[in-house]
């Protein structure tokens, strides 16, 4: 009789790693390590085998089927971008102006916004051939426009319950957290109970709570109250998105949020912030116009523009809201950052507009410039109100993390805001190495393990054996932001190699052809 053995395919791939006389498939030598616990660095050399960190430590003697020598450079984990919008990942799968920065994962789904359809937009992302590793939250704003539309109202108890199985649906499917934009629209017409109540649902699915909070200015501080609020009574851990102290009436009153946060924090809550390093916010032109006026959406703005009594009022909400919320009388603070109606403005100011219209520059003159806009579609745009020393105060607190409100980012295309290029190596080069507001082992703390420890993933966002091979080798000297509000299509320098998932991505200032990026869920941490 004969016999056949039978081998596993599995066990002759892995036997196939070590017929090479090869002990290793990676080894990074002479590599400084952060191993973004917040120690003080080692040089030490790393040993990978498939997408994981096997060994750390003196490894001279060993060998791989290849190595990189760091040359005593700074090697960290990937950075963690907890805080992205990643709508256009079907469009920009390499994830480039993320990956450039040393970014391995992003989390998109931000301030209320993604799909409608969670389960399905998921597994068109799981197609992706992805350059870094992507994962979601939940976008309040989305699940109530899908219920209720744009309407101004509560939502009836069908409607919440309608709500709430979506954001259960989205949890179950592998959704992190619930995320909420509360000034923008719909998200702005819900009440605190409405959010404490989703905000349930993604606690009992082990998720947690980020907020675009309801005012960033002249109601910061009941605005962080409200957040705080639901922390307690959803039982869940919040993060105070993007934080930030806007327009002069309001610079220094970080102060005082953080003295709230430290309260809360000490009273046995869980609340945390995230940040990106810059003085100025983007988002839509729809911001400066009274959030009542918007509902319903544009058809029925249009029509309350063509009753007097209404458009009186609009007009008075954008003018208050450019004077008292904005920039006052500074219009060259009001910049455009993406205008599909007039694109020749990208880039240029609110200022530049009204010269171009024989106008003078004031409050008054932009207000009907501010309606025609978002009659004709809207635009996006950069509103530069913060003050340096309020970014200086948030980002040393000890709950803060980094993360970019950034956009997938491509050359030559509109004229987004240089953090979508630039947050990571800006915090690195000037707030830790140049400002010394952080030091580099705090700074890289904040953009690796505080994130995964958010998301739940212990073996991401460190350096330690066993877990994934997610790393970035960069120049402490030489990292630097190199985009800027007048040039921002620039990607940084100092960034020299990224591995995602075991594999080199980037290397020699070029992309691989590596994608080995993946989509991550809420499951990714469960054994």
């Amino acid at each position: 009789m004969k016999f056949r053995l039978i081998i596993p395919l599995s066990f002759l791939l892995l036997l196939g790693q070590y017929t090479k006389a090869q002990d290793y498939d990676l080894i990074i030598r002479n590599a400084t390590v952060y191993n973004g616990l917040g120690d003080e660095p080692r040089v030490q050399d790393i040993a990978i085998i498939l997408d994981k960190i096997v060994t750390i430590g003196d490894l001279k003697d060993k060998t791989a089927a290849r190595s990189i020598n760091a040359n005593f450079k700074a090697v960290a984990p990937g950075f963690i971008d907890t805080h992205a919008h990643i709508e256009n990942i079907r469009e920009l799968p390499a994830a480039e102006s993320a990956m450039r920065q040393g970014v391995s994962l992003l989390i998109g789904g931000a301030d209320g916004g993604g799909p409608e359809d969670f389960p399905a937009y998921l597994d068109q992302v799981r197609e992706l051939k992805l350059g870094v590793n992507v994962g979601y939250q939940v976008g309040h704003n989305s699940v109530r426009e899908r219920v209720l539309g744009t309407e101004n109202r509560h939502p009836s108890e069908e409607e919440l319950l309608e709500m709430q199985e979506l954001v259960a649906q989205a949890m179950n499917h592998g959704a992190f957290g619930l995320s909420t934009g509360l000034t923008y629209v719909p998200g702005t017409y819900s009440e605190t109970e409405e959010v404490i109540a989703l905000a349930k649902v993604a606690a009992a699915h082990g998720g947690f709570y980020s907020s675009h909070i309801r005012d960033e200015s002249l109601g910061l501080i009941e605005a962080v109250s409200e957040t705080i609020e639901i922390a307690e009574k959803a039982d869940i851990t919040v993060v105070l998105s993007h934080h930030k102290a806007l327009g002069a009436g309001m610079w220094g009153a970080s102060d005082r949020t953080l003295k709230m946060v430290d309260s809360a924090n000490a009273a046995g809550l869980d609340v945390r912030l995230d940040q990106y390093p810059y003085t100025a916010s983007s988002t839509g032109i729809s911001a400066l116009i009274p959030s009542w006026a918007l509902a319903g959406g544009s058809d029925r703005f249009k029509k309350r523009l063509e009753d007097k009594t209404l458009r009186d009022s609009i007009e008075k909400g954008i003018l208050y809201n450019i004077i008292h919320v904005r920039v006052g009388d500074e219009l060259e603070r009001l910049q455009f950052r993406k205008f599909d109606w007039k694109p020749e403005l990208q880039g240029k100011t609110m200022e530049d507009w009204l010269e171009m219209e024989g106008l003078e520059s004031t409050p008054v003159n932009a207000v009907n410039l501010i309606i025609e806009a978002q009659k004709n579609g809207g635009a996006q745009m950069i509103y530069h109100v913060m003050h340096g020393d309020d970014v200086n105060r948030i980002m040393k607190h000890a709950k803060t993390m980094i993360a970019s409100d950034g956009k997938l980012s491509q050359p030559g295309k509109n004229h987004p805001h240089p953090r979508s290029y630039g947050s990571f190596p800006r915090v690195l080069g000037v707030y830790a190495r140049d400002k010394r507001v952080l030091s580099l082992s705090e700074a890289i703390k904040k953009m690796t393990s505080m994130p995964a420890d958010l998301l739940g993933l212990n073996n991401r966002g460190r350096i330690l054996e066993g877990c994934i091979a997610d790393l970035v080798i960069f120049d402490s000297e030489k990292i630097k932001d190199m985009a800027t509000f007048e040039e921002p299509h620039q990607y940084p320098q100092g960034i020299e190699t990224v591995i995602i998932n075991g594999q080199i991505s980037l290397e020699d200032n070029k992309l691989t052809e590596a994608a080995s990026g993946k989509l991550l869920t809420s499951q990714t941490t469960k054994p």
